[in-house]
């Protein structure tokens, strides 16, 4: 038997969903009136929108106190996510503001839980060319060397390696036309990268700042020259 892909495409056929899901690709949980705001649309059209999503397995749902928080329910919904968004046209700018989002959002953001944009395309550029990282039929695979390297850096745990997520995997990145680092080594190169304040989230929308201390680790550790900042 097929798949019916009428449902999928159902779940993502309005803008205000499409808004939705972009807002919720950083791997955040957000409150339903946070996701109302910035679809523009009410209170009630955005509760009947969120339920759109998590009839379609796209979003899960968590009571808070009163109110319900969602998130993208998986990596794996994320990925799915991801691939399609290469076949789409980049919303239409019409304002600084969406301008200046759509720049941050090039230069550095979290995809779900790791690492996209110029910067995680940078990254994975140095570590394969550092030979941290190799191509195996189109996917990554870390190396002993790599491995060694970010235990060094305190990236990777003693146990990083086992689990059942893989340790690496080839994600497109939807502005740079080009893969980056997904996979568990993927989020955790993010969380430390997070915790070490080396980006920090910007005051709205998905994009990362580049701080000054990150802007000299990166350079440091992966010869990744970027300016600080949100470009």
């Amino acid at each position: 038997m097929g798949r019916d892909f009428t449902a999928l495409g159902h779940a993502l056929s309005a803008a205000a969903r499409s808004t939705i899901l972009n807002l919720l690709m950083d791997g955040s949980s957000r409150p339903a009136s946070e996701l109302a705001a910035a679809a523009r649309i009410s209170a009630s059209t955005a509760s009947e929108h969120l339920g759109v999503l998590v009839e379609a397995g796209l979003v899960t749902a968590t009571p808070r106190g009163r109110q319900r928080f969602y998130r993208v329910k998986d990596p794996a919904v994320a990925q799915v996510l991801e691939h399609l968004g290469t076949l789409c046209p980049e919303t239409p700018v019409v304002s600084f503001r969406q301008s200046s989002e759509a720049r941050r959002l090039s230069h550095a953001r979290l995809y779900y839980d790791h690492l996209a944009g110029s910067l995680g395309v940078a990254l994975t550029d140095s570590m394969a060319a550092m030979l941290w990282l190799s191509s195996t039929d189109g996917g990554l695979q870390a190396t002993e060397v790599g491995l060694d390297a970010l235990a060094s850096l305190g990236i990777l745990p003693p146990d990083g390696t086992a689990g059942r997520r893989p340790l690496c995997r080839s994600c497109p990145d939807w502005t740079e036309r080009r893969p980056h680092l997904a996979g568990r080594l993927g989020a955790l190169l993010a969380g430390h990268a997070l915790r070490k304040a080396w980006v920090r989230p910007a005051a709205r929308g998905r994009g990362l700042t580049i701080t000054e201390d990150g802007a000299a680790a990166f350079k440091q550790h992966w010869g990744v020259v970027l300016p600080n900042g949100s470009a």
